[in-house]
C-alpha cells in the first residue's frame, strides 16, 4: 500500500497556488459597475479591443468605445433594460460586424442585421466589420462612369458619378428623400444595388419609403437599413456603417452599389448623446472633437477601385437637413468638405413649384462632366449658360421696365428651360429623353411655346417621337453622343413634332 506523504501533498499545493493566475479570469470577463442611458461602465476586461463586440447576459450586445485605466465603456445594442449592475459581461475577440451578401437584397434590417420584414431568417454566412479603412489612393480611379438619378436638373447640371459622394443638402420637407427615391427607382436594370439607410426617422416615414419602393418594383435591387427615431442612440449611431459595410460587400466583388444616408444630421446627432454620456469633453455645440473624423471615415469608403481591384464601385448620396437655410453650421459645413459637391434644395424654390427644388447657384459637382455621357455634355453646357445668365437677368430685371428685344428674348427662354427642369416624383427620365427635351429649350424650339404648354410640349414630344421615330432613341442611347447624323435626325423630329403641336 502506498504510503501517504503530508509533505510532499503541501509542496504540490505551494507550486500550485504560487502559479495560480487570477488575471487570466478578469482578462476575459467583467462585470457591470453602472448602467443607464444605454450606457454600461465594467470592471476588468483588461485586453479588450476598442471596437470590440461584447456579450451581455439576455442576448444583448455591446461596443467597447471607452478604454479607460479602471473600467471600460460600452455602448448596448437592443433590449437593455434588463442589464444590472454587478450582470457578467464576455469578450468576443471580434471587432463588431454585419451579414453582408445577396441575401440581404430586397429586405429591411436593422442595424445589426436582423430582419424587420418578416420574411425569415437572413441566410448568409458572409459578415464584414462596421468600421474598415478605406480604400487607399493607389487603389482607386477617378470617376467617370455616370449614375443617373433620372432627374433633368440633376443628371444635367449637378451631375453624380459611381464612386462619388455627392450631398443632399437643405431644409426639412424640401424633397430630399424624394431625389433618393427617384434615384433608386431609375436604378433599375443599371446593375446598381442601392441601399438606402434611415436613420432617426419617423417609423411611417420608413414604411411609406418600402411602399414606394416595392410599388415602383426597386426592392429587387434595393436594401433597407431602418434605425427609426424609437431606437436608441447607439442603434443609430451604427447604423450608416452598417449600411456602408453591406455596400462594401458589392464593391468588393466587381460590382455597383449606391448607399443613401438619410440624414446624418440624426447621426450626429446620436454620436453627440453617446460621446455625453460616456462623459467624452464636448467641443463646439457640444459635439465631441471627433465628430469629422466620425462622417469623414463613413465617406471615404465611397471609391471607384481601379480595374487591378475589380473596378467595383461604392457612391455614398448623404443627406443634411438644415435650419433655416443655415449651410454654414457646423455638421453640414464639415459634411460639405468632405463630399465631391453638394444638392442644395431651397424651400423658397420647392414652395414656389419648382421641383425639385435645387439651387443651381450653389450646388455644385466637384466631378462635373466626367459623370455624364458626351451627349449630355454637348447639351448641359449651353443650358448651364442659359440659366446663369436668365436669373443675372432676372434679378435686374426687376427694376427695370423696358427691356429690349435681346433680353427679353433671354428672360423667356429662361423661363421656358426653368418650367422643363420641373419635374413630377417617382417619374425619373431616362438620359436619351432629357438630352432630346434639353436640345429641343436651348435651341429655342420652346421659345415660340407659351410657359403654362411647356410641360404638355414635353410630354406630347416623349409621345411622337417613341411613336415615329423610336429608333432614333435607341441610336442616341447606343451612341452617347451626338454626330452630325443624329443631330440632323433630332431637329428634322422636332421640326416635325412643331408643326403637329402648334396645330394642335
Amino acid at each position: 500500500m502506498a504510503t501517504i506523504k503530508a509533505d510532499e501533498i503541501t509542496k504540490i499545493i505551494r507550486e500550485q497556488i504560487e502559479n495560480y493566475e487570477q488575471s487570466v479570469t478578469v482578462d476575459e470577463v467583467g462585470s457591470v459597475i453602472s448602467v443607464g442611458d444605454g450606457i454600461a461602465r465594467i470592471h476588468g476586461l483588461e485586453k479588450v479591443m476598442a471596437g470590440e463586440m461584447l456579450v451581455f447576459p439576455h442576448n444583448v450586445l455591446g461596443i467597447a468605445l471607452n478604454l479607460e485605466e479602471d473600467q471600460v465603456g460600452a455602448v448596448l445594442l437592443g433590449e437593455y433594460s434588463e442589464i444590472e449592475e454587478g450582470d457578467v459581461v464576455k469578450r468576443t475577440n471580434t471587432i463588431m460586424s454585419v451579414p453582408v451578401g445577396e441575401a440581404l437584397i430586397g429586405r429591411v434590417l436593422n442595424p445589426m442585421g436582423q430582419p424587420l420584414d418578416d420574411k425569415g431568417p437572413i441566410v448568409t454566412e458572409k459578415r464584414n466589420p462596421l468600421e474598415r479603412l478605406a480604400p487607399g489612393v493607389v487603389e482607386r480611379q477617378p470617376v467617370r462612369e455616370p449614375l443617373q438619378t433620372g432627374l433633368k436638373a440633376i443628371d444635367s447640371m449637378i451631375p453624380i458619378g459611381r464612386g462619388q459622394r455627392e450631398l443632399i443638402i437643405g431644409d426639412r420637407q424640401t424633397g430630399k428623400t424624394a431625389i433618393i427615391l427617384d434615384a433608386i427607382i431609375n436604378q433599375k436594370g443599371q446593375d446598381m444595388i442601392c441601399i438606402y439607410c434611415a436613420i432617426g426617422q419617423k417609423r411611417s416615414t420608413i414604411a411609406q419609403v418600402i411602399k414606394v419602393l416595392t410599388d415602383a418594383g426597386a426592392m429587387d435591387y434595393t436594401i433597407v437599413v431602418a434605425a427609426s427615431a424609437s431606437e436608441s442612440a447607439s442603434m443609430q449611431f451604427i447604423a450608416p456603417y452598417a449600411a456602408c459595410a453591406m455596400g462594401e460587400y458589392f464593391r468588393d466583388s466587381k460590382r455597383h452599389a449606391v448607399c443613401f444616408y438619410d440624414d446624418l444630421s440624426k447621426h450626429a446627432q446620436s454620436y453627440r448623446e453617446i460621446s455625453l454620456l460616456l462623459r467624452r469633453p464636448p467641443g463646439r455645440e457640444a459635439f465631441p472633437g471627433d465628430v469629422f473624423f466620425l462622417h469623414s471615415r463613413l465617406l471615404e469608403r465611397a471609391a471607384k477601385l481601379n480595374d487591378a481591384n475589380g473596378g467595383g464601385s461604392l457612391t455614398a448620396l448623404p443627406v443634411i437637413e438644415t435650419q433655416a437655410g443655415d449651410v454654414s453650421a457646423y455638421i453640414p459645413t464639415n459634411v460639405i468638405s468632405i463630399t465631391d459637391g453638394q444638392i442644395y434644395l431651397e424651400s423658397d424654390l420647392f414652395n414656389a413649384g419648382i421641383r425639385p427644388g435645387m439651387n443651381v447657384g450653389i450646388s455644385v459637382s466637384r466631378v462635373g462632366g466626367n459623370a455624364q455621357i458626351k451627349a449630355m455634355r454637348q447639351v448641359a453646357g449651353p443650358l448651364r449658360l442659359e440659366l446663369a445668365q436668365y436669373r443675372a437677368l432676372a434679378a435686374f430685371a426687376q427694376f427695370g421696365s423696358e427691356l429690349d428685344k435681346a433680353t427679353q428674348a433671354q428672360l423667356a427662354r429662361g423661363e421656358r428651360l426653368t418650367e422643363v427642369m420641373k419635374q413630377d416624383q417617382f417619374v425619373p427620365l431616362p438620359v436619351e429623353k432629357q438630352v432630346l427635351i434639353i436640345f429641343a429649350g436651348t435651341n429655342g424650339y420652346l421659345d415660340p411655346v407659351p410657359v403654362s404648354e411647356c410641360r404638355r410640349y414635353e410630354q406630347e414630344l416623349f409621345g411622337f417621337v417613341d411613336t415615329n421615330h423610336g429608333s432614333l432613341m435607341k441610336e442616341l442611347r447606343e451612341k452617347k453622343q451626338f454626330d452630325d447624323g443624329i443631330r440632323g435626325k433630332i431637329t428634322k423630329a422636332l421640326e416635325e413634332f412643331k408643326e403637329r403641336f402648334s396645330a394642335s
